[in-house]
This record gives structure tokens, sequence and C-alpha cells, in this order.
């Protein structure tokens, strides 16, 4: 699929007792990273990746933040723009990462654009592979794993009417 969804963000006050829930209600693993000032923590779950960190704007909803992945942050910001997205963040580079942009389309929903740092995760040593026998069919590609980003929109999509 192109421009897959890569990773999912709770921007929440309450980290703590979102990460006990999360975990009780999913058993999922979780890892806390410094980053800068702060802690974020990675979900270790399958493909999207994901993570929950402090908001970033105390005036932003507590919310789940879907990002796509784009080859370039500006153009697919600009991109969004053009046909009626309002930016939240226009682009933030993370170091040794990557690039975010936030958005909300024209029709209420948040939602992030991620561009990898291609020359960081050259750098990155590959792993030795485990000595396995060979496989009798090749096994299926899947999606690297991507990094942290703390950005929330500033306003939620809207609910749904039941």
């Amino acid at each position: 699929m192109a421009n897959p969804f890569c990773f999912i963000e709770l921007n929440t006050d309450l980290v703590d007792p979102a990460k006990k829930f999360y975990a009780a209600l999913f058993s999922w693993k979780m890892n806390d990273i410094k980053m800068g000032p702060m802690t974020y923590t990675m979900l270790d779950i399958k493909n999207p990746g994901g993570g929950i960190g402090k908001k970033p704007m105390p005036d932003a909803p507590t919310m789940w933040l879907p990002y796509v992945e784009v080859a370039d942050v500006k153009v697919a910001v600009a991109k969004a723009k053009k046909l009626g997205a309002k930016v939240i963040v226009d682009f933030q580079p993370l170091p040794d990462m990557g690039a975010i942009g936030v958005l909300i389309d024209p029709t209420g929903a948040a939602f992030g654009v991620w561009a990898p740092d291609k020359k960081a995760a050259a750098k990155k040593p590959a792993k030795k592979a485990a000595k396995k026998p060979a496989a009798k069919k090749p096994a299926a590609k899947k999606p690297a794993k991507t990094v942290a980003k703390k950005v929330a929109a500033k306003k939620p999509a809207k609910k749904a009417k039941k």
C-alpha cells in the first residue's frame, strides 16, 4: 500500500494511568525512553508502531493520533494544505530520526505525516542474522518500525453519531 499508516500515538496528561490501562487490556509491552527533558513510552506492538506521551500542547485534547509515512513531510504538508487541510505543525525535524507534520483534514480529523531520516537509517549497523536453516518459502517483508513523534493536534475529529 502506498503511504501506509506507520505509527499511532496517544497524547495525554495521564500517561501512567493510560499505560496501566492499555497494558492490562491488550497485554502490550512498553519501553520508556528519554527524549530530552521528557520520557516517551514506545509500545512494543506490531505494525503500525505506537507510543504514549504527554500532550505537548496543554489545550489539546487527549487523543490517539495516527501517522502516515511519506517521502517528504514538506511536500505532503503543502499538498494537504492546498487540498483544504489545516496545518497544526508545518514541519518538525526529529534529529537522527526523521521529520513530522500534523494536520487536520477538511472533515476535522487530525493526523500526522512522518518521513524517516534516510541518512540516519543508513548509519545504523545491520543486525546479525540468527543462524537458522533456510526457509522453503521466502518470508513476507515486514515494514520497518518507526520512531516516536511528539506532537498533538489542537482539536480532535468530531465524534461519530450513534
